[in-house]
């Protein structure tokens, strides 16, 4: 009998995102571009354009645990309006910088976050939801991109009514996606036919 098997047993890292519309997707990558062509790199800005709300690594054989207890949150959870107002920087830990677009409202995302931990009975814990326009920049190209981009609003919204559950190995390379987990609560949806009386 292999007793090793459980921990040669692969690692995925699994993200749920939420992720705009069509529209402000395609205008983040505009920003992107610009970046991009301002600081001749263009592998600081290729990930996908989302908000990032929970990672986990697990193995494979969880993922439709992991599927079955996200579902009873987004079950209890209705639609909402994500709005944004603006870019700007964020410091990391090892001193380099992301660009991000704020969320502006970022209440219900924040609630949706505490939701996902309470499920896997983790702590609370601080979150800042954005979307990530470029990462690990150094001081010298912030300075040199910054400026001309928050000088411009980035005023803009779209209805979340899913989140997304993405993988990959824990070894690296592109997210794909899973599967879109939608709301149940219809009934209080933002735009819901059901908000009308007959």
């Amino acid at each position: 009998m292999n007793t090793n098997y459980e921990t040669s047993e692969a690692l995925f890292d699994y993200l749920l995102v939420v992720n705009p519309d069509v529209v402000v997707a395609k205008d983040v990558n505009r920003i992107r571009q610009f970046i991009a062509t301002s600081l001749e790199d263009a592998a600081s800005i290729t990930s996908p354009v989302h908000i990032p709300l929970f990672r986990s690594e697990f193995p494979a054989r969880f993922e439709d645990d992991f599927i079955d207890m996200v579902e009873e949150v987004a079950k209890r959870q209705s639609g909402f309006a994500i709005y944004t107002s603006r870019l700007e920087a964020v410091r990391h830990a090892d001193g380099r910088q992301s660009i991000c677009v704020n969320v502006a409202n970022p209440k219900p995302l924040v609630e949706l976050h505490k939701s996902i931990l309470q499920c896997f009975d983790l702590k609370p814990q601080a979150f800042k939801p954005g979307m990530t326009i470029a990462r690990g920049l150094d001081d010298t190209a912030i300075g040199k991109v910054l400026p001309a981009l928050t000088q411009r609003l980035f005023v803009r919204s779209f209805n979340c009514h899913c989140f997304t559950l993405l993988k990959r190995p824990v070894t690296g390379g592109k997210y794909q996606r899973v599967r879109d987990i939608v709301f149940g609560d219809i009934e209080h949806m933002t735009g819901s036919l059901f908000n009308y009386a007959a």
